[in-house]
């Protein structure tokens, strides 16, 4: 089993930002306290595991008490920070469980920290071993070595502002972090001690949004930002809009509808049933596989089949229902989505398909690329009422949760 986790270290004392003794790990920002913004960016992500706060002593009992307060289940422990950062995250990759294979480490401070950094984090680790999400720098870099004049002028199209998180193979940031100790180097980021190893790091695209609240003229900001996204105190979760921020979750509807015709093969799911009178339709009238095409298509703001497969062109006469539904998965994989799962409601008075719900439900989870335990396949009766109870056609509903699947880094 391998698993992903996180560590957000909350330790620091905030006195650039607060002389309050609770420290900025409590400041209130839209009504709820900084550290449980930037909790629920993690717990809302289904790459996410785990959690591991590393907090001051004194904090760590309020802590625990907001925890539960808001519902943060995947905190898993919480562990006593130490006198620096290096120290602090030393501790929380102490208590990582063994089945953790991958660590996102995250300053508590940023939170705003969208789930499209985190998942591109995790993914650019997984293949490079280390990432970290930066920025471009925009302002030119004058270097002092005196503090008084400048030495060097560096070129910025070289250089990159370092957020978090930064995200690593466990096994990497753990032997890092060891050889750090052993040679008694400190440093104020953790992707330092993996470069100083010679092992390379991925730079994944960071966003201005996810800055550091250090100092008072960052509440500000953080309020407006917070006001911008829309977040609710009650729920814990953010609102977002499809066109104004990033979602790593889309919900389809799809429906569908044909009328029977005498000679046409009947199709549902992608499986034939021959002994039964099929469906009038460009295509061949699957009306099942219709229904989640459209599903799919209305997650992405696509329109629907009826635009991707015109019955006014030749080339989609009697298609194969199976392969246009492939073709609407693969509009989703380029546009960064897939298919987590799919409910399925097929109203008719005929054909009875249970016998067939297995095969159908195997053809539907291999075109979506899902475990067949995320299609799940209802069928009802009209009980005689209108054109379906009068067994005059077939209709179906679906509904479809998309996820987040691709992530570009730079």
């Amino acid at each position: 089993m391998t698993a992903t986790y996180a560590i957000i270290p909350t330790s620091g004392r905030g006195e650039r930002l607060t002389k309050d003794s609770t420290g900025k790990t409590f400041v209130p920002i839209a009504g709820r306290p900084l550290i449980a913004h930037t909790l629920s960016v993690f717990q809302n992500l289904s790459e996410i595991k785990g959690i591991v706060l590393v907090a001051r002593p004194s904090d760590i009992s309020s802590l625990y008490t907001l925890v539960d307060q808001y519902h943060f289940t995947k905190v898993i422990s919480i562990v006593s920070g130490a006198a620096t950062r290096q120290q602090s995250v030393q501790n929380g990759l102490d208590a990582l469980p063994p089945d953790c294979d991958v660590v996102v480490i995250h300053d508590g401070a940023r939170p705003f920290v969208s789930a499209d950094i985190i998942i591109s984090s995790i993914s650019a680790s997984r293949l490079h071993g280390a990432s970290i999400a930066a920025l471009p720098v925009i302002d030119t870099i004058a270097m002092s070595s005196d503090h008084q004049f400048v030495t060097l002028t560096p070129d910025r199209k070289q250089l990159y502002s370092v957020q978090t998180p930064q995200t690593f193979q466990v096994d990497l940031i753990k032997a890092a972090y060891h050889a750090a100790v052993n040679d008694n180097f400190s440093a104020t980021d953790d992707a330092s001690v993996v470069t100083r190893l010679g092992k390379q790091v991925a730079i994944v695209a960071g966003s201005y949004q996810n800055f550091k609240i250090t100092v008072p003229n960052d509440l500000i900001l953080a309020e407006a930002v917070a006001k911008e996204l829309t977040m609710s105190p009650e729920e814990g979760q953010r609102n977002c809009h499809v066109h104004d921020s990033p979602l790593s979750m889309r919900i389809g509807h799809g429906y569908d509808i044909h009328r029977f015709a005498d000679n046409r093969r009947l199709y549902l799911g992608g499986v034939e049933f021959p002994e039964e009178e099929g469906l009038l339709g460009h295509s061949d009238a699957d009306v099942l596989l219709h229904a989640v095409s459209d599903a799919i298509l209305g997650a992405l703001g696509e329109n629907d089949i009826g635009l991707h497969f015109p019955d006014t062109d030749e080339a989609f006469k009697d298609a194969k229902s199976t392969k246009l539904l492939a073709h609407v998965v693969s509009i989703a994989k380029d546009k960064g989505w897939k298919v987590g799962n799919v409910d399925i409601t097929l109203i008719a008075q005929k054909p009875k398909i249970s016998s067939r719900k297995a095969e159908m439900r195997a053809t539907i989870a291999s075109i979506l690329e899902i475990e067949v335990d995320n299609v799940n396949l209802k069928a009802t009766t009209a009980e005689g009422l209108g054109a379906i109870g009068e067994c005059k056609g077939i209709e179906c509903h679906a509904v479809t949760l998309l996820v987040r699947s691709q992530h570009e880094t730079f």
